[in-house]
C-alpha cells in the first residue's frame, strides 16, 4: 500500500511541528535515530514498508494507502509518519522542495521564558519561539527533530507562534564536526600522540608542563607575627610529615583522569582532542556491554578563531571556509582514534557514525 500523503493546510498538521526530510530517507533511520536519544522508543503502530512513491490511478478509483506509523519517542511525545510530500505540499509548509517524506511531531505545548536577548541561537529556536523557548518534553524532542534534520539534511517546520507565523529551521549538515570515539582502551597520552600524529603530524600534547621547587627558603622555619605560637620541636616534626606526604605524592601519583592534544591551524583555529573516562554516556553508548561501568572518550573538537560563530544560525563565509578546511582532519583524527582503539564512534548529536561513512 502507498503511503498516505501529508494534507498541509489541515488544522491538524499546522498546530504541530514537522520534520521533512529526503524521499529516500526510511522510518528505519528514524527508529535509530530515535533510539540514540530516547532508549525506550518503540514503534506503536509499525509504518508501511512501500517506499514513498506519487499515487494515482483511473478516475474514480479509491485507492488505499497504508496508516502512518507511530513511533513513541518519551511518556508524552509520538511523531507520526511517514507521510509522503509533493511539490504543492512544500511550498504550502515552506520548506525546501528537495523533501519528500514527513513525519508530524505531536507533543505538549511547553514554554518557558523568553530567549535570551543577544545570546547565541546556531539552531534558530530563539526565533522560532520569540514568546518562549520550549521545555522539559517538547525541548527535548524538538532539539531531537533539529538534530535528525542536521543528521540528515532535512528541515522542521516549527508550529505558528501566537501571531500565526510558523518558522522553518534547516539545520546545516556541515555545522556538525565533532566526532566522540568511545571505547574501553585507555591510551597513555604519548602512545595517544603517536596515533594522532598519524593524521596530523604537528599535534602535540596539552599537559601541565611547569615545576615547582617548594617555598622559598625559610618558610616555616620562623614564627611570623600574629601566626599560631609553635615551638621548634613541634614545627620541625609537622615539616617532617608534609615533606613525606609530599614525597609520597610525586612518588606515588594518582592514575590520570584525563589529558588533551591540540593541533594549531593558525587562521582557521584549534583542533582540541579531549581524553577521559566518562559514566554520563549517550544512551546508544550506555547500552553496549562494555559500556556498563562507563567508557573512555576520545573526543575531537574543533574551535573557529571566533568562538561566537559556533553560536551562529548562519556564520559567516569565512567561518565556513575555515570549517570545511578543518572537517577532514576532524575525521583523519577520529578515523585513526577508532582504528586503534576500536569501539563505536558518535557526531556531536550524539548519533552512531558508521567509520565507513568517515
Amino acid at each position: 500500500m502507498p503511503l498516505p500523503a501529508l494534507d498541509p493546510s489541515s488544522d491538524d498538521v499546522a498546530r504541530h511541528h514537522v520534520l521533512v526530510l529526503p524521499p529516500d530517507v526510511g522510518p528505519d533511520e528514524i527508529e535509530t535515530l530515535a533510539i540514540s536519544r530516547f532508549a525506550r522508543a518503540v514503534w506503536e503502530v509499525q509504518p508501511s514498508a512501500v517506499p514513498p512513491r506519487a499515487s494515482g490511478g483511473a478516475r474514480g478509483l479509491r485507492m488505499t494507502v497504508a496508516p502512518p506509523g507511530v513511533l513513541r519517542v518519551s511518556r508524552h511525545s509520538t511523531v507520526e509518519g511517514p507521510f509522503t510530500l509533493d511539490r504543492s505540499a512544500n511550498t504550502t509548509l515552506g520548506v525546501p522542495t528537495s523533501a519528500g517524506v514527513a513525519y508530524v511531531l505531536r507533543a505538549p505545548v511547553e514554554r518557558g521564558p523568553r530567549p535570551w536577548p543577544g545570546g547565541g541561537d546556531r539552531d534558530g529556536l530563539a526565533r522560532a519561539f520569540p514568546e518562549g523557548l520550549p521545555v522539559r518534553d517538547e525541548e527535548r524532542v524538538v532539539k531531537w527533530l533539529v538534530d535528525v534534520a542536521r543528521r540528515l539534511g532535512g528541515a522542521v517546520r516549527v508550529a505558528p507562534n501566537q501571531e500565526g507565523n510558523p518558522t522553518v529551521l534547516v539545520p546545516d549538515p556541515a555545522a556538525a564536526v565533532d566526532l566522540t570515539v568511545w571505547t574501553d582502551l585507555w591510551l597513555d597520552p604519548d602512545a595517544a600522540l603517536t596515533v594522532i600524529r598519524q593524521a596530523v603530524p604537528r599535534a602535540r600534547l596539552n599537559l601541565p608542563d611547569g615545576t615547582w621547587s617548594g617555598p622559598p627558603a625559610g618558610i616555616g622555619q620562623r614564627p611570623v607575627p600574629g601566626t599560631e605560637d609553635m615551638d621548634e620541636a613541634a614545627r620541625t616534626a609537622l615539616h617532617a610529615a608534609a615533606d613525606e606526604y609530599d614525597l609520597r605524592a610525586l612518588t606515588e601519583p594518582e592514575p590520570m583522569r584525563g589529558f588533551g592534544a591540540l593541533v594549531d591551524l593558525d587562521m582557521d583555529g584549534i583542533i582540541a582532542v579531549e581524553v577521559a573516562g566518562e559514566t554520563v554516556l549517550p544512551p546508544v553508548i550506555a547500552d553496549l556491554p562494555w559500556a556498563e561501568q562507563g567508557a573512555i572518550g576520545y573526543t575531537v573538537h574543533w574551535e573557529p578563531p571566533d568562538v561566537a560563530d559556533m553560536e551562529d544560525e548562519r556564520p559567516s563565509l569565512a567561518h565556513k571556509v575555515a570549517r570545511g578546511r578543518s572537517t577532514p582532519l576532524v575525521v583523519a583524527i577520529a578515523r585513526a582514534l577508532h582504528k586503534s582503539v576500536g569501539g563505536e564512534i558518535t557526531d556531536m548529536m550524539g548519533f552512531i557514525v558508521d567509520p565507513a561513512d568517515l
